[in-house]
């Protein structure tokens, strides 16, 4: 879900909603940056912030502050007259305003924020007018959300931070969002606030005070806890779904999501090929949610008699579904081993022998491909009787041999969720899939996204490079060797052995790990410098080692990833950080929002993020030098950084095309050199004219797709021959 899925008013008054459940919970439930200004700094404040963050926290939210010193007259006169210090005072100021909470709703809630403080999540500054020397109070009433889709929801008004504004007082809210004709208000509020929090607003002194956050956590932390359950404890709404004992009505659309005409057409045709299909779809159009519809169709049409089996590839993905699919009625079992239900498996178990016996109409379990494939999963599903529906997302993966096996053929409906349903190089695997999905409900492009302004239009631009004399050594070696491995079958079709396979790897990391990328990359980013939100993907690989495998580099090799970074934040002083398998969730989380927040980070330097569903919309230039002539992989890549966000007009993609050979260079090789590599020139044009078709400067490629046909005698209108995909 995103803040557009949200039916927002755009007003609130407190006498007429209830503003803690209609906008603070499902809009912080969506959140991962809370930025707000408080008013005056007290007790009473810190408390208020507390309604509606349950949501917020789940998301591995961050919090930012802005708060005003209660200063008396005497504080004033002090400070003016020279009489004490202006941190001594206003410190003072502060510390007086931290009361003991009353109950133990207060107590927790005070807790949490403690918590919060000591994980980093929660940074508070103070704020106050200072002009020629005279000291004034900051009184403004501000507050900005935003998601992960870069979408923000801004907020403003009487509402004071007391928890009288709430329940006693009449208050009102005016929300402007980022996406409607509000878009130039939120902005507004967006550069105040950010220029208050960096201390660049005229008259306006921003400041930390870190004993204030010591003494907050050494008065309130009861214990390390951070508590999600509090809303639910104290205002009875369910707004963060975590609570396992919660009673959820089953598949159902909610009120606040309207479906496309597009997502309604795909499951109408669903419905018509007896719920069987595949919904071919680019990344970032609604595949989840679309998908979610259709099993509340089927629920409906199976009078709410319905178990849903929802399979995906990565553990993070299933949190992100976990999520959507609370939003939609059910409250499902998490399979995966790190799984925060410990007791999963006792819980399916329990599920599908209820539902058999008919004592359970309807039950949801979400798993990791690798979780769904293991022997005890296996064994429950094939128990599994009536109406059972799966669901398997990014269905491409159940192609391969290893997987296709546990596609279960007593399941009577099934759904299959890809944007490259179809297997490059492997038609066997892309027919498996077709013989257990069935046909296309819809097949929605990545052009169709981009014309009804699902995905931003983005500007390529191709950036050839080539192999050095040692890479293209290697490669030449492994071409041959490749080719001693790949036959034809009896019907034609090519044919690789396991050891073709292992050195088609080896030879795909010689053309990602080209060394002529670093200097080449260098010089493009001098005109990038000072410029935010920028994504250079990486390859999997380390310079000149072929047999690299990701983790475990060799002593005397570095990764690509860390050459590039260095490289970046050294030489030309950017603030970089790396995004691989070695973050954690929460650090990914925290670096996402600082990277779509765009002032202390500049460049993401990644490998895979964009190939395992990691969705960071703000990204606005992508340089991939993780060259792949896989459409899957590609396709996927392209669509991620498409992905709409608050004041990205259009995408840039620099794609370094590598060329085995310079083109001013060709000419002086033999023939049989040039007829040994010219199919990876091929395949290289193959993806230009892709990336070009739909971009918005389509034309500005021909000249060196025709520099590359020219120089390895490639005529114009050739196609790829199936043994060329490999050779």
């Amino acid at each position: 879900m995103s803040f557009r899925d949200i039916e927002l008013k755009p007003e609130y008054r407190s006498r007429l909603d209830n503003v803690i459940r209609d906008f603070y919970n499902p809009v912080l439930k969506q959140a991962v940056i809370y930025k707000r200004t408080v008013g005056f700094f007290s007790s009473s404040a810190l408390l208020s912030l507390t309604a509606g963050i349950c949501g917020l926290i789940e998301n591995n939210g961050t919090i930012q502050i802005i708060a005003s010193p209660r200063l008396s007259a005497e504080d004033i006169d002090a400070i003016n007259d020279g009489i004490r210090r202006r941190d001594e005072v206003i410190k003072e100021a502060l510390l007086r305003e931290l009361r003991e909470p009353k109950g133990k709703f207060e107590e927790a809630r005070l807790n949490l924020l403690s918590n919060l403080i000591a994980a980093g999540r929660l940074d508070i500054k103070i704020a106050f007018l200072e002009d020629d020397n005279t000291i004034g109070m900051f009184h403004e009433k501000l507050g900005l959300m935003y998601d992960y889709d870069g979408n923000i929801i801004a907020f403003s008004g009487s509402m004071n931070e007391s928890a009288n504004a709430f329940t006693t007082n009449y208050e009102a809210i005016d929300v402007f969002a980022s996406w409607t004709q509000d878009a130039d208000r939120v902005y507004i509020k967006q550069s105040a606030f950010n220029a208050m929090w960096e201390d660049y607003e005229p008259s306006i002194k921003v400041m930390n005070f870190p004993d204030v956050s010591k003494e907050i956590m050494r008065r309130y932390r009861v214990n390390d806890r951070i508590d999600t359950s509090l809303d639910v404890e104290e205002f009875g709404y369910d707004i963060a779904l975590v609570d396992d004992c919660a009673v959820l009505s089953g598949p159902m659309i909610p009120a606040h999501v309207h479906m496309r005409p597009y997502q309604i057409d795909a499951i109408e045709a669903w419905t018509k090929q007896n719920y069987v299909g595949i919904f071919d779809m680019a990344t970032g159009t609604g595949k989840t949610y679309t998908a979610l519809a259709a099993i509340a169709q089927l629920y409906a049409d199976m009078n709410q008699n319905l178990a849903v089996i929802i399979i995906c590839p990565y553990q993070h993905l299933v949190e992100q579904w976990k999520e959507d699919i609370l939003a939609f009625g059910m409250k499902p079992i998490v399979c995966y081993s790190a799984s925060s239900q410990k007791n999963w498996r006792e819980r399916l178990k329990t599920a599908v022998t209820s539902f058999n016996l008919g004592v359970q109409e309807h039950f949801c379990m979400v798993s990791t491909n690798a979780t769904f494939s293991i022997s005890y999963v296996q064994d429950l599903m094939l128990k599994l009787k009536g109406n059972v529906v799966l669901v398997v997302d990014e269905a491409h993966n159940f192609g391969a041999e290893n997987l296709s096996k546990t596609l279960l053929p007593h399941i009577p409906y099934r759904l299959a969720l890809s944007a490259t349903i179809d297997r490059h190089g492997d038609p066997e695997g892309t027919q498996t899939l077709y013989n257990y999905f069935g046909n296309k409900c819809i097949e929605y492009t990545l052009k169709d996204a981009i014309d009804n302004d699902m995905l931003t239009p983005y500007y390529y631009h191709p950036v050839p490079v080539s192999l050095s004399e040692e890479e293209l050594g290697f490669y030449l070696d492994l071409t041959a060797k490749i080719r001693k491995n790949v036959h034809a079958d009896k019907d034609g079709r090519v044919k690789l052995s396991e050891y073709a396979k292992m050195l088609l790897i080896k030879r795909a990391r010689i053309v990602a790990g080209a060394v002529e990328k670093i200097g080449t990359l260098k010089d493009l980013m001098q005109d990038y410098k000072d410029d935010n939100q920028i994504l250079v993907y990486c390859g999997a690989t380390t310079m000149h080692d072929v047999d690299y495998q990701e983790g475990k580099p060799p002593i005397d090799e570095a990764r690509q990833v860390d050459i590039v970074a260095g490289m970046l934040g050294n030489d030309l002083g950017m603030r970089v950080t790396k995004f691989t398998s070695e973050e954690n969730a929460d650090e990914r989380e925290r670096i996402k929002a600082n990277f779509a927040e765009g002032t202390h980070l500049q460049v993401l330097v990644a490998i895979r993020c964009l190939d395992e569903g990691v969705n960071i919309p703000s990204i606005k230039t992508a340089f991939i030098m993780a060259s792949s002539t896989n459409p899957k992989e590609y396709v996927q890549r392209r669509g991620r950084v498409l992905r709409k966000f608050t004041g990205k007009r259009h995408a840039e993609i620099f794609d370094f095309i590598t060329l085995p050979i310079s083109l001013d260079q060709v000419t002086e090789y033999d023939s049989d050199v040039i007829d040994s590599v010219k199919s990876l020139a091929k395949r290289e044009i193959v993806r230009i004219k892709d990336f070009a078709a739909i971009a918005e400067n389509p034309f500005d490629s021909d000249a060196l797709i025709a520099e590359i046909q020219r120089s390895y005698n490639i005529e114009s209108d050739t196609m790829l021959g199936e043994e060329e995909e490999y050779v």
